[in-house]
């Protein structure tokens, strides 16, 4: 789909009356990646006006009071910044110049998120109603780069850079590619990803303190009378004689597991009332889990026996080489994959809450056909993000746009298309190479774009025998990616050193239309398949775990990405579970299908994209599942929705939800 791509510097844009803002451009270089952390370098801001032109700039280096970080990456050394003023003395100049514009950067939840600590630390608001995301933006326009990153964009778009991580250039270039990235949004008729930035107040940012992982593997309960083992999840409710961070640094101390709420894995609760009516103490009749006072658990605190540490590679060799799908012929029957979760195995019944999960529970969807995938260097080494395999089928290298017919019958034809080799699209953009059109399609609004950008439409049986004319796909980065069906699973490159710590990104986008909200979720879990703590449960409301290895970034209101810095996190953490809910009455029946797409990091080509559809009545869907295998990360895509409340989801991973 070629687009135009008119020289970005003097561009008039006033004639695009649906996205003329008043913008704030901005960009800044900083001490490290974790915002609650390190500091900011350097900022630049670069206003402009409705019409696309510019109206104001500044810049400055900064006097971080810490070490600068990564120099090689910036440049910025303590001698360069010496004499340069603090983030205090400038806030008000950058604050006039953010106030009633709307705030552009680059992967914008960053610096949106550095500049709001660093307000914050002034005693000041981060004066920012709405944010525009070009990374996000440019996800929708999808041109046919190798990546998206600032540098890509920029050449694709013909704006000049000199010197990239120098914040005032950074700036100007985001500007270029501003312009140019709002007119091809118009051409497609996108609207744009804005996001509402609630104010953001001191007590948001005040640091959290990250509980200790525990070293060691669950061994289950102890027998009646017998002792404690490292590893053993306890639990505490009611008063305690023994003031309760004494108790539980001691229990720690001994290698337990103190957790913050009760599940079946619960190994002892400890409460002085056995009658007690609160939450964990009947969680814990209803699970049969012991219970102990507090008398008897200092006593037990005294021998707690020895556990077995987590231990990746030794945890993970034993599992079956079958754990992941493998290529066998299309009719050939596909065995159900082990070590699932069980959500997706057997129907589990949360004493607290009358749903069940699991195939059998109303509203799974049984007529998404089984998975089938070739798993990436299963087995091997897996190959670096630059050497990817091309999908193979009659459609490889295609995006493939559905629209019209029933939500069973366009996630049917989706499925074909995958089958076929190509990319299931939900929203139309630059890739778009093909339309398929059901019952009714023919008058959906986005077909006059779609004919004057004359991209093919196609009636459903040309995927009987699909014919293609030249490959508009030919070079471009979406003729290898690998495109994975519902359960399809993929290794994870390994990094090029243990120190590398690589942010994956799984991002979901749904229809640009959608009315209602939807939110993604992550929960980090351990072998029992449950959240450390109730901080590992990351959502809206607290968009990061505490040690920032798993973050919520919101990129527009159809679209969310979790980012996750495998790295980063404890052995006890077996697996990163990516979920979607929507909230009010609406299901994913009435928003259609789930897209995602993995990558290393948030402006890199995706190394997998998946496109999910739900049945009908669903309300939660499990969207994608990071896990360890063995030294290996893979990625699953999982598909599976579920007629129940995120509360429920919450609960099923040990969350504890306040009624």
């Amino acid at each position: 789909m070629p687009l135009a791509h008119p020289a970005p510097d003097l561009a008039d844009l006033s004639h695009l009356r649906d996205y003329a803002f008043d913008w704030a451009l901005v960009d800044v270089e900083t001490s490290g990646l974790v915002a609650r952390r390190d500091r900011v370098l350097s900022v630049a801001v670069v206003t402009l006006g409705p019409d696309g032109r510019q109206t104001g700039e500044f810049s400055t280096l900064l006097d971080p009071g810490c070490d600068p970080g990564p120099v090689h990456v910036h440049g910025l050394t303590r001698e360069r910044l010496r004499g340069a003023p603090t983030f205090a003395q400038v806030a008000g100049r950058i604050g006039a110049m953010l106030q009633d514009r709307v705030m552009v950067a680059h992967n914008a939840q960053f610096d949106y998120d550095f500049l709001a600590h660093e307000f914050a630390r002034a005693g000041q608001s981060l004066p920012v109603g709405r944010r525009l995301c070009t990374l996000a933006l440019n996800r929708r326009v999808d041109p046919p780069t190798s990546d998206l990153r600032l540098g890509t964009l920029a050449a694709h778009y013909g704006v000049p850079q000199v010197n990239a991580h120098d914040a005032l250039d950074d700036t100007r270039v985001l500007a270029g590619i501003l312009r140019s990235s709002l007119r091809e949004a118009a051409l497609l008729d996108l609207p744009l990803p804005l996001v509402p930035c609630p104010p953001r107040q001191d007590p948001r940012f005040t640091p959290r303190s990250a509980k200790t992982p525990c070293a060691f593997r669950n061994p289950g309960r102890p027998a009646p009378g017998g002792p404690l083992r490292q590893g053993m999840k306890i639990a505490v409710t009611g008063e305690t004689r023994t003031p309760r961070a004494e108790l539980v640094a001691r229990a720690v101390a001994a290698g337990l597991n103190v957790m913050s709420s009760v599940s079946r894995h619960t190994s002892v609760l400890v409460t002085d009332d056995g009658g007690s009516g609160s939450a964990k103490a009947r969680r814990a009749r209803a699970e049969g889990v012991p219970v102990v006072d507090e008398r008897t658990f200092l006593r037990l605190l005294g021998d707690v026996r020895a556990g077995v540490p987590h231990d990746i590679s030794a945890a993970d060799a034993a599992v079956p080489p079958a754990a992941a799908p493998v290529a066998r012929p299309p009719s050939a029957p596909v065995p159900a994959e082990p070590a699932e979760p069980e959500l997706s195995g057997t129907n589990v019944t949360a004493p607290d809450t009358p749903e069940s999960f699991g195939p059998g529970a109303p509203g799974t969807p049984a007529a998404v056909p089984a998975a089938r995938t070739e798993p990436v260097g299963q087995g091997t080494r897996a190959p670096s993000a630059g050497r990817r395999r091309s999908p193979r089928g009659p459609l490889s290298g295609r995006r493939v746009l559905v629209l019209g017919g029933t939500h069973p019958r366009a996630a049917a034809t989706r499925a074909r298309i995958v089958d076929l080799g190509a990319a299931a699209a939900i929203n139309l953009s630059a890739s778009v190479t093909d339309v398929v059109l059901l019952d009714g399609g023919e008058t959906d609004r986005r077909m006059s774009r779609i004919t004057s950008l004359e991209v093919p439409t196609h009636p459903p049986a040309w995927l009987d025998a699909p014919h293609v004319t030249g490959s508009r796909a030919s070079g471009d980065r979406r003729a290898v990616v690998n495109v994975l069906p519902r359960g399809g699973v993929v290794d994870l490159p390994l990094p090029d050193s243990p120190a590398q710590d690589v942010s994956w990104t799984v991002t979901a986008a749904w229809a640009q239309n959608t009315a209602c909200e939807v939110d993604v979720v992550a929960f980090v879990v351990d072998e029992d398949e449950q959240v450390a703590c109730d901080e590992d449960f990351v959502f809206y409301g607290a968009p990061e775990n505490p040690s920032e290895a798993v973050r919520l970034l919101s990129d527009g209101p159809s679209e969310q990405t979790i980012a996750t810095r495998l790295a980063s996190l404890p052995p006890s953490a077996r697996k990163v579970v990516v979920a979607a809910a929507i909230d009010g009455s609406p299901t994913f029946g009435d928003i259609g299908a789930i897209h995602i797409a993995a990558g290393p990091g948030t402006g890199a080509a995706p190394l997998v994209q998946s496109t999910l559809d739900a049945a009908t009545s669903e309300r939660t869907m499990l969207l994608a599942e990071l896990y360890r295998r063995g030294p290996l990360w893979r990625l699953r895509a999982v598909g599976q929705g579920y007629d129940h409340s995120l509360d429920a989801l919450a609960r099923h991973y040990g969350v504890t939800v306040v009624e």
